[in-house]
C-alpha cells in the first residue's frame, strides 16, 4: 500500500512509498483512508524538528487527522463494515501513570505516551490503517468529508472544557466575552464553539482580507486585525491563544478581565526572545485572580464533544474551512504553505492511481 513516510530528524525526508499492509498489532479495525488533514505538526515533523519512528523501524508514517471507512471490524465491537470513522491520536503510557490509568491520557504525567503519526506509532497517512476499536470514533454518516475536522475540533473542545472548569472555582463567574488569537483552523473552530456557547467572540489575526475575516463575521464573531486589540476595553473573560507566536503570547499574558483565563493552545517555536515585564504580569495575575494554562491533545470525551459541536455547526461554514483538497497524486502540494490556506486536506480517493515516489 502507499504511505507518506519520513525519516524522523532528517529534514525534508518525506516520500510517498510502498509499504507493507498494517499489522494486526496496530488494531483489529481495518480502515480504508478517505482523507488526511494537514497541520503544522506534520510540517514540523517533515522539517526534522521532532517525531519518533515505532520501535525497531527507521521511518515513520505521518498523519494524525484521519478520516476513513471501516473495511473489517471484530464481532461484538461498536463498528461494522462501511462505518465512517476517525482514529484517536494518543495512546496511554504502559506504566500507566495515574492520569493514563483514569483514561486521561491527554494529561499524561510521565511522558511515556505514544501518538499516531507523531511519537513511536505509525500514523494514518496510508491507504489503509488499523486501529483499536476503543480508539476508533464512529461518525454520523451525514458528516461525510467534514469528518476530517474531528481531530482539530477535539483539541479546542478540550481547551474550552478546561477553561470552564477553571472558571468554576468562583461560583459567580459567568464568562461573557472571549478573544481568540489566530484565525487558522484551530482558532476558527475555537471561535465556533465560543459562539455556540453564547459568548461575545472576538478573533484577532494578521490577515486583512480573504476567507478568514469573512468566516469570522459569518460566524457572528468580531474580527480584529492590525494592532493588537485593546484588551482593557475588550475585557475578555477568556483568551484562547492559538497562534504560538511569541509576541502575541506576550500580549495575552495577564491581560484578561479580572478572574479571567488565558489558555495557551498554540505551540511556539524556540529561540524567540522577548522583553517581558514579569513584575507587571505577576501583579495582574495575583491582584486580579487570573489564570494562565496550557492545553494540548484530547481524550474520548473531547472527541465526543467535538462531534456534538460539529453536528451543531452550519455545514456550509465548516466546508469553507477546507480551502484546499489535494489529490494524493499531487501530494507534495498539500505541504506547501499558501497565504490563503486555512485547512488543507489530502484526498486519498485516487490512491490507486498515484505514483509511489
Amino acid at each position: 500500500m502507499l504511505a507518506l513516510t519520513v525519516l524522523p530528524g532528517k529534514p525534508q525526508s518525506i516520500t510517498l512509498e510502498d509499504v507493507p499492509a498494517p499489522p494486526p498489532s496496530d488494531g483489529a479495525v481495518l480502515v480504508r483512508a478517505l482523507a488526511l488533514g494537514i497541520c503544522g505538526t506534520d510540517r514540523e515533523i517533515i522539517s526534522g524538528d521532532y517525531g519518533t519512528a515505532p520501535p525497531g523501524e527507521r521511518r515513520l508514517i505521518i498523519g494524525h487527522e484521519s478520516l476513513g471507512r471501516v473495511e473489517e471490524a471484530p464481532e461484538g465491537s461498536h463498528l461494522k463494515r462501511g462505518d465512517l470513522v476517525v482514529g484517536i491520536v494518543r495512546r496511554p503510557d504502559p506504566v500507566p501513570c495515574p492520569a493514563c490509568a483514569a483514561g486521561e491520557w491527554d494529561m499524561c504525567r510521565n511522558g511515556r505516551y505514544t501518538e499516531r503519526g507523531i511519537k513511536a506509532r505509525n500514523g494514518y497517512g496510508s491507504e489503509h490503517f488499523r486501529v483499536e476499536p476503543e480508539f476508533t470514533l464512529k461518525l454520523n454518516p451525514a458528516m461525510s468529508e467534514l469528518g476530517v475536522l474531528m481531530e482539530p475540533t477535539s483539541i479546542v473542545a478540550k481547551a474550552w472544557e478546561q477553561c470552564l472548569r477553571i472558571g468554576d472555582r468562583g461560583a459567580a463567574w459567568r464568562p461573557r466575552t472571549a478573544l481568540i488569537t489566530g484565525a487558522g483552523p484551530i482558532g476558527l473552530l475555537a471561535a465556533m464553539i465560543g459562539v455556540q456557547q453564547g459568548l461575545d467572540v472576538h478573533v484577532y489575526d494578521r490577515n486583512t482580507e480573504g476567507a478568514k475575516p469573512t468566516l469570522t463575521r459569518d460566524l457572528g464573531a468580531t474580527y480584529h486585525t492590525g494592532g493588537f486589540p485593546d484588551l482593557g476595553k475588550l475585557a475578555p473573560d477568556i483568551v484562547m491563544e492559538c497562534t504560538g507566536a511569541a509576541p502575541v503570547v506576550e500580549q495575552t499574558m495577564g491581560n484578561a478581565a479580572a478572574a479571567g483565563i488565558v489558555c495557551l493552545a498554540g505551540v511556539s517555536g524556540t529561540g524567540h526572545e522577548i522583553t517581558f515585564d514579569v513584575g507587571g504580569f505577576n501583579r495582574a495575575m495575583v491582584l486580579d485572580n487570573q489564570t494562565v494554562f496550557g492545553s494540548v491533545n484530547a481524550n474520548h470525551r473531547h472527541y465526543a464533544a467535538a462531534a456534538a459541536a460539529l453536528a451543531s455547526a452550519d455545514r456550509d461554514w465548516l466546508s469553507r474551512l477546507i480551502t484546499r483538497r489535494v489529490p494524493l497524486s499531487r501530494w507534495r502540494e498539500a505541504f506547501e504553505r499558501r497565504d490563503d490556506d486555512i485547512k488543507v486536506v489530502l484526498d486519498f480517493s485516487d490512491a490507486l492511481d498515484s505514483p509511489a515516489h
